[in-house]
């Protein structure tokens, strides 16, 4: 990077600064121009090009700590200026340069330095809607969804990470649907379990979150129907860590949740096949344990901690939450469950 390039970022760092301390307060964020904020755009957009250049020529490197910090500052100001704010924070959302230049958002999210990536994920949590977030549908910008729900598993601690994917992603089944294609197994299970903290949360979920997530119970019984097979898997010790067991096992914690709320519950008792899925799978399980000594076992001797640690621990007993749920007070379900003739009493 040049000495010139270099002076003029540090001196840019310093502008940011101040205006960053400004913000601190109500009166300058009250009556700041939106012009303010499109300088900090382009010092940032300059400050990421700049950063992606010199990492692509793997020289030159003098002068990266110091476009590093101006992009975390940058970040750091926008989130000040939007504390407490509505004005501003509706300047930023329907400000199209800001929030449709998603490349520069993922860049930002990739970064090593956690404070830029936590800025990022504040500025973008202020910023996103429900019309925004299905800007994220596009191909193009899938990967600012995806590089979000990469900052929540790599920083468990990451507050705004796990806010912009409980509050905004977790609101578009679409978008939900697109993402679980692209992830690993192991992303998948994080999506579940973020999935799970939302649908358990009942004091918090709104009417029209209840709706949105009927839709995602559709989508969630299809996966499991399609993947129960996979936790027969378990069986063998040395498979105790298979990542497509863990999925089916994280669906089927979701679906039992989901199936202790009203409004999810009758959907999922309409839902085709979903109860001789269950049924199947619980068959499948036992028998599995009544072959050899495994973790499906009903008399499995195991040390106490593989009992506590084992993924598939419970996993029977969450099968038949499943299946008492759906047939709770539905006459056409528990006729179906007397004609799959399940027996229960070998337990």
């Amino acid at each position: 990077m040049a000495a010139a390039a270099v002076a003029l970022s540090a001196a840019r760092l310093e502008s940011v600064r101040a205006l960053s301390a400004l913000f601190r307060e109500a009166q300058p964020r009250e009556t700041a121009e939106e012009s303010v904020f499109r300088d900090v755009l382009e010092i940032l957009t300059s400050a990421s090009s700049a950063i992606e250049q010199t990492c692509k020529d793997s020289c030159g490197l003098a002068g990266l700590d110091t476009c590093l910090l101006l992009v975390a500052e940058c970040f750091r100001c926008l989130r000040n200026a939007c504390v407490e704010c509505a004005k501003n924070q509706h300047v930023m959302r329907n400000w199209k340069k800001t929030i449709s230049n998603y490349k520069l958002q993922t860049t930002c999210l990739t970064y090593s330095d956690e404070k830029i990536v936590t800025y990022c994920c504040m500025v973008l949590f202020t910023c996103l809607n429900s019309e925004r977030v299905r800007e994220l549908l596009d191909p193009g910008n899938l990967a600012v969804a995806l590089h979000v729900l990469r900052v929540y598993k790599e920083q468990l601690d990451s507050e705004w990470s796990f806010l912009i994917v409980t509050e905004h992603l977790l609101k578009c089944p679409e978008l939900v649907k697109a993402l679980y294609a692209k992830l690993s197994n192991q992303e998948r299970v994080t999506l579940l379990e973020l999935m799970m903290v939302k649908v358990s949360d009942k004091n918090s979920v709104t009417s029209e979150e209840m709706n949105v997530f009927v839709r995602h119970a559709d989508f969630l019984a299809v996966c499991f129907q399609e993947k129960c097979g996979a936790v027969l898997k378990l069986t063998a010790a040395a498979d105790a860590e298979d990542e497509e067991a863990l999925v089916t096992i994280r669906l089927l914690d979701v679906l039992c949740e989901m199936t202790s709320n009203n409004s999810q519950l009758e959907h999922l008792q309409a839902f085709p096949g979903l109860l001789e899925t269950a049924v199947d799978t619980l068959r499948l399980t036992h028998l599995a344990g009544k072959q050899a000594v495994n973790i499906f076992t009903a008399t499995h001797a195991v040390t106490g901690q593989e009992e506590i640690s084992h993924p598939a621990v419970g996993f029977k007993s969450h099968l038949i939450r499943l299946i008492g749920n759906l047939c709770y007070k539905n006459k056409e379900n528990q006729d179906k469950l007397l004609d799959l003739e399940i027996v229960i009493a070998f337990y």
